[in-house]
C-alpha cells in the first residue's frame, strides 16, 4: 500500500516525458465521401477557422474536450476535439495543434472527416454532428496475442463485468469518462477505459458504449474499439493514468450515512488519523512534482523546437573505431551478407548492443553532408515493423549505416526453405502479413512524409526473436510530398517479379506499387512458392496467375502450403488470399489502399469486392536481378538528383 503513490507516480512522469516527446501516434482516418470541397471556397476558409479554434492556446481543454461551429448555410462547418481523461490539458492542447496541421492531409478535401489518434480524436463535417450519437465507421485494435485457452472464459466474464462498470461510471459522470481495473489471474490485473464525448446525453453514452464494448475481441490480451461517439480499450497492463483521471463516483447510501457510529475504536480513529495525513501531504508532494514535470514538459518542446537538429545529428553520428572495433575489422566471420552496394556485419557495440553495420562500397558518389543529412531523416521512421536505423558513420570514404540487429534472418530463410517452412505456423504466417501491412501502412500514410518502398520482397521483411516483421531495405525508397500520388521514372529500380506492371512497363509508381508487391508476398507466405522463379503449372507462368486460376476454380484452399493445410483456419486463409488477388490487380485504381487492407485484415465481417485478373509481373527471374536503389529526398526533383544510396 505505501509504494502505491510512487507507482502512480512514476507511471505518471512516464507518460507526461513519453508524450512530450512525441506528435500523438495516427491510428486510423474516415474521409466523408458525401461532399466535397475546393481550396478557395468559403467553406474551406470556415474550415480552417474551425481547426484554427480548436487548436488555439486559448482553447480550454481543461475537460479534455472543445467542440465549435464557424460559417452559416451551406458553409457551415461544425467540429469537436476530444482527449482521453487522463490525458493533462497541456498536452491535450498540444495534440490538438498537431491533429489541426494533419486534418488536411488525411481528408484534403471532404468536407467531413474523423481522425484517430492513440489519446485523442478529431472530427469535423459540414453537418451538425454536436450532441449527436454516431456509431460508425469505426477502427477495431486488437493484441496480435491470444490469452491462452484455459482463460479465455476467464477473460470474457472479467471484459464483460469490468467494462459495463466502468460504462456505468461514464454515463453518470459529466465527463463521460470511466476506468475499472480488477484481478484477471494472480499475477495480472486488467484494465478497462471507457469514453464519450461529453456533449452525448447519458442515454446516448450508454448505446455508443454497449456496442463499442460488444465489438471488443474476447480472446486476446488486448484490444480497443473506436467510433466517432466513444471508445474503449482494455489491456493486461496499465496503459493509463489512474491519478489523473477523474475518480468514479461515489456511492450513494442514504442508511450508510444515516446510522454512522458516532464513537469508534482506538485502532480505527488511528486509521483515520494516517489517512487524513497520507490525504493532506500526498496531494501536495505530487502536486510539486507534477509542477516539475510540466515545467521539464514545456523545457523539452522548447528545446525540441530550436535545436532539435544538431542534438539528432550528433546522437546518430558514430565514430569510425567504434564501428571497427565493434564488427571485429570488419572480419569475414561477422560478415551476415554481401549486396550491391556493400558488406553487412553483425557488431557489438561497447554497451552491449547487437547491431548490423551496413558498410557502402567505395565507389558511392553519395556526397558526405547529402549523406548524413538522409541518414538522420531516415532514422525518425520508428515503427515496431520497420527496421530502425540507429546511426551511421562517416570518415573519408568510409559511409556506414548501423541498424538494428534483427536474430532470425528473411523472410523467405525460413518459406522457402522446405525443412524450415514448418516452422512458420499459419498463426504466424497471419500475424507476419499483418505486421508487413502495418509497416507499410506507416510508410504510406502515417509518418511525417509518404514513402513509397519499391523494393517489398521476402527477403527484406526480417524477422525479430519474437517472428514479428520487420520491413528492411530502404535504399530503393522514394519519398512523396503528402498532396503526391504518383511519380514517373525512366530508371527501372526494384526487383522483377514484385513490381508492377505499370512501374516495370511504364516507369511509374505510386503506393499501389508497393501494395502490388504486398500481395505477392501474402501469396507466397499462403503458399510456400516463391514467385520467381515459379515453376509453371498447366501453363502459368507466376504465382498471381496461378492463384488466380486456383481462385476462379472455387478450391482457393488448395492454395495453402501442405505444411499448414491440416491445422490452418481455412476461412482466414481464403480470406487472406482474396485481399492478395485484389493487392496485384492489373489496374492501380482497383488495388486497395493500405490503410483499406489492414482492415481488411482486422475485420472478419467486413465485406471485400471481387478480384479483376492480376497484371503481368515479370516472372522467371533471378531476385538478384536489381537495379542500383535511388532515395530522393524531395519529390519534384528529377532521378539525376540523388540524395543517398543505401545498401541491401
Amino acid at each position: 500500500m505505501s509504494n502505491y503513490p510512487v507507482f502512480i507516480f512514476l507511471n505518471l512522469l512516464l507518460t507526461i516525458f513519453h508524450a512530450s516527446g512525441q506528435d500523438p501516434p495516427y491510428i486510423g482516418h474516415f474521409c466523408g465521401n458525401r461532399a466535397n470541397f475546393t481550396r478557395n471556397s468559403t467553406y474551406f476558409s470556415n474550415l480552417k477557422s474551425l481547426l484554427s479554434t480548436l487548436s488555439s492556446p486559448n482553447a480550454s481543454y481543461a475537460t479534455g474536450f472543445h467542440s465549435a461551429t464557424v460559417g452559416s448555410g451551406s458553409d457551415t462547418v461544425t467540429g469537436l476535439f476530444l482527449c482521453r481523461g487522463d490525458i493533462i490539458p497541456e498536452i491535450c492542447s498540444d495534440n490538438a495543434l498537431y491533429a489541426a496541421d494533419d486534418a488536411l492531409t488525411r481528408c484534403p478535401d471532404q468536407k467531413e472527416a474523423t481522425i484517430w489518434y492513440n489519446p485523442c480524436t478529431l472530427r469535423y463535417s459540414d453537418r451538425n454532428i454536436l450532441s449527436t450519437l454516431a456509431t460508425s465507421p469505426g477502427v477495431l485494435l486488437t493484441n496480435t496475442n491470444n490469452v491462452t485457452a484455459d482463460l479465455r472464459d476467464r477473460l470474457g466474464e472479467v471484459l464483460n463485468s469490468t467494462m459495463n462498470e466502468a460504462a456505468m461510471i461514464a454515463v453518470n459522470s459529466s465527463r463521460k469518462f470511466g476506468l475499472r481495473r480488477a484481478d484477471f489471474t494472480p499475477s495480472k490485473r486488467f484494465y478497462g477505459l471507457v469514453q464519450c464525448t461529453p456533449d452525448l446525453t447519458s442515454d446516448e453514452c450508454n448505446v455508443c458504449l454497449r456496442r463499442a464494448i460488444d465489438g471488443l475481441p474476447r480472446e486476446q490480451v488486448g484490444g480497443r474499439n473506436l467510433l466517432p461517439s466513444c471508445n474503449v480499450r482494455y489491456e493486461l497492463y496499465p496503459f493509463y493514468s489512474e491519478t489523473l483521471a477523474p475518480p468514479p463516483p461515489p456511492p450513494i447510501s442514504d442508511t450508510a450515512s444515516r446510522n454512522t457510529p458516532l464513537a469508534q475504536p482506538q485502532s480505527r480513529r488511528y486509521r483515520n488519523s494516517t489517512s487524513l495525513i497520507i490525504a493532506i501531504v500526498v496531494p501536495i508532494v505530487f502536486a510539486l512534482l507534477l509542477f516539475v514535470a510540466v515545467q521539464f514538459y514545456f523545457l523539452k518542446r522548447s528545446k525540441r523546437s530550436y535545436d532539435g537538429s544538431a542534438s539528432d545529428d550528433g546522437s546518430l553520428q558514430f565514430d569510425f573505431k567504434t564501428i571497427e572495433a565493434a564488427t571485429n575489422k570488419f572480419s569475414d566471420s561477422n560478415r551476415l551478407g554481401q549486396g550491391g552496394f556493400g558488406d553487412v556485419y553483425e557488431g557489438m557495440l561497447p554497451n552491449g548492443t547487437e547491431v548490423a553495420v551496413k558498410r557502402l562500397s567505395k565507389s558511392s558518389e553519395q556526397g558526405v553532408d547529402e549523406f548524413k543529412n538522409e541518414a538522420t531523416l531516415v532514422a525518425k521512421l520508428q515503427h515496431r515493423n520497420l527496421v530502425r536505423l540507429l546511426g551511421f558513420c562517416v570518415e573519408g570514404e568510409e559511409k556506414i549505416l548501423v541498424y538494428e540487429f534483427v536474430p532470425n534472418k528473411s523472410l523467405d530463410y525460413f518459406l522457402f526453405d522446405p525443412s524450415k517452412r514448418s516452422e512458420l505456423s499459419w498463426k504466424t504466417r497471419h500475424k507476419i502479413i499483418g505486421g508487413i501491412a502495418r509497416g507499410v501502412l506507416y510508410l504510406h500514410q502515417d509518418s511525417r512524409l509518404r514513402i513509397i518502398h519499391r523494393d517489398l520482397k521476402a527477403s527484406n521483411i526480417l524477422l525479430d526473436a519474437d517472428m514479428n516483421p520487420k520491413i528492411a531495405d530502404f535504399g530503393m525508397a522514394r519519398i512523396f510530398g503528402m498532396d503526391q500520388t504518383q511519380s514517373n521514372t525512366s530508371r527501372i529500380v526494384g526487383t522483377f517479379g514484385y513490381m508492377s506492371p505499370e512501374y516495370a512497363m511504364h516507369g511509374q509508381f505510386s503506393m499501389k506499387s508497393d501494395v502490388y508487391s504486398f500481395g505477392i508476398i501474402v501469396l507466397e507466405i499462403i503458399t510456400g512458392k516463391r514467385n520467381n522463379n515459379f515453376n509453371q503449372t498447366d501453363g502459368d507462368s507466376d504465382l498471381a496467375s496461378y492463384s488466380w486460376r486456383i481462385w476462379k476454380e472455387g478450391v482457393a484452399e488448395e492454395l495453402a502450403d501442405p505444411a499448414i493445410r491440416e491445422s490452418c483456419e481455412k476461412d482466414e486463409v481464403i480470406r487472406c488470399i482474396h485481399i492478395g488477388l485484389l493487392c496485384v490487380q492489373e489496374d492501380p485504381a482497383d488495388r486497395p489502399t493500405m490503410g483499406t487492407i489492414v482492415m481488411m485484415l482486422c475485420s472478419r465481417t467486413m465485406s471485400l469486392p471481387d478480384p479483376h485478373q492480376p497484371g503481368y509481373s515479370f516472372p522467371n527471374q533471378d531476385e538478384s536481378e536489381t537495379t542500383n536503389a535511388v532515395y530522393v529526398s524531395e519529390s519534384n526533383i528529377d532521378d539525376s538528383s540523388i540524395t543517398i544510396t543505401l545498401p541491401r
